[in-house]
């Protein structure tokens, strides 16, 4: 089944590298009418848009901070000024800071809950504020956690984010579904993204070869990868979605649940 995004604006964060970058040049090759990305590193987000553009769609970076309040509408108001609306929504950006209930600060709090579950909150709000306005259906795919269902203790804080953010995807589907805009989430596994590389093996010192110790201890081989997460972002953006909304997937290769 061909998976088609044609005659569609998305909306990106987090779009420089990783899931976001991902999740855009699927949406790139799957025919998007027009793409934003954003991130903080200007000279990076201007050649991922460069390269979007080269895949067929016209792409723009907008540098923005996710951390600073007036990011959100600052976003949703260039897409619209360049391309007119937003028909879908992708909420990939996150931080994940360690910080466990023993440590953590006033500022690992806020940092994690004002990029992880604040922002993705104002962006959401504003893009259904434009689908509404102009009377159209629309797609919202949040990417969360499989630590939203717990999390390690390190992780005390980015998972209460990604529960937060996992109750407003339900919640945002719920009171928007007869407005025909639908909201769906994915609980990311353990995935090899430049991000986590950098946390394992310098923030946590486990060295060059955690990646191999990491695949080789997974069901399937290995670690997930940004392209497994971007075809099913890109599947819930589609009209093959049908109706789905409000749904929270596990994308993960533990069964959660289940006596291990």
């Amino acid at each position: 089944m061909e998976i088609r995004l044609d005659g569609k604006v998305i909306l990106v964060t987090g779009s420089t590298q990783g899931i976001g970058r991902a999740i855009a040049e699927t949406l790139a090759r799957s025919g998007a009418a027009g793409l934003l990305v954003t991130g903080r590193e200007k000279s990076r987000g201007d050649a991922v848009a460069a390269e979007l553009s080269r895949l067929g769609t016209p792409a723009v970076f907008v540098a923005a901070d996710l951390g600073d309040p007036a990011t959100p509408a600052l976003l949703a108001r260039a897409c619209v000024e360049r391309f007119g609306r937003i028909d879908g929504l992708v909420n990939a950006a996150g931080l994940t800071d360690r910080a466990s209930f023993l440590d953590a600060s006033l500022d690992d709090w806020a940092s994690l809950f004002a990029v992880n579950a604040r922002a993705p909150f104002f962006l959401m709000q504003a893009a259904i504020a434009d689908m509404k306005k102009r009377g159209e259906r629309g797609a919202i795919v949040n990417i969360l956690s499989i630590n939203a269902h717990c999390g390690s203790p390190e992780l005390a804080v980015y998972s209460a984010t990604k529960g937060a953010l996992a109750t407003l995807t339900k919640n945002a589907a719920n009171a928007h579904r007869f407005d025909r805009i639908r909201v769906n989430g994915i609980n990311v596994g353990w995935t090899d993204t430049p991000a986590e590389r950098t946390m394992q093996s310098e923030t946590l010192g486990h060295g060059p070869g955690w990646l191999d110790a990491a695949n080789a201890a997974q069901p399937f081989g290995r670690l997930l990868e940004p392209g497994d997460i971007a075809s099913l972002a890109v599947f819930l953006l589609s009209d093959a979605a049908g109706p789905m909304t409000g749904a929270v997937i596990d994308q993960e290769q533990s069964v959660i649940g289940a006596n291990r």
